[in-house]
């Protein structure tokens, strides 16, 4: 596991790369077609109680306010993604960073919603995989389909990065 520590920067970079691409995607959905998604400031709120040492809230909407929550959770959103991000390295090996391919990519970004669904919204007060909202099966296809993304853009990062290391 020494070649992690060696790619920890691209690692790194491939995680804010493929996490950009998920905003990308975001603003995009919003500006054209109004399709909302979660409130970073809300993710912060939640990221700020665990530092308090709470964890479930029974909906985290109604939770008092935390200072810079906002910063918080676009902090917090920007490490998650590179935390995942070292999975594929883990799992597929140093070749996967050296060579990458797209099929392991997308199998980690759409792996990656196990997080929410069962972690963070449950904990949010949702329930898991958004079984309290008004639309459940709505809220899981958009969290499919952004983490789809996000493995598009660990893929696409991960060639950008192989040219920028050379």
């Amino acid at each position: 596991m020494d070649f992690l520590l060696e790619n920890y920067w691209k690692i790194v970079l491939i995680g804010i790369g493929a996490t950009a691409t998920m905003d990308i995607w975001r603003f995009l959905l919003q500006k054209t077609i109004g399709v909302s998604s979660l409130d970073l400031g809300l993710l912060g709120r939640w990221v700020g109680y665990l530092f308090r040492g709470k964890m479930f809230h029974t909906s985290i909407g109604k939770a008092e306010v935390i200072p810079n929550e906002t910063k918080l959770g676009w902090a917090s959103h920007y490490a998650i993604g590179i935390f995942f991000s070292f999975l594929l390295p883990i799992l597929w090996g140093e070749g996967w960073l050296k060579n990458p391919t797209m099929m392991p990519a997308i199998f980690v970004g759409v792996g990656t919603v196990v997080a929410p669904w069962f972690l963070m919204q449950p904990a949010m007060g949702i329930g898991i995989a958004a079984s309290k909202t008004p639309k459940p099966y709505q809220v899981r296809l958009r969290n499919i389909a952004i983490h789809t993304v996000y493995g598009f853009g660990l893929y696409g990062s991960a060639l950008l990065t192989n040219v920028w290391f050379q």
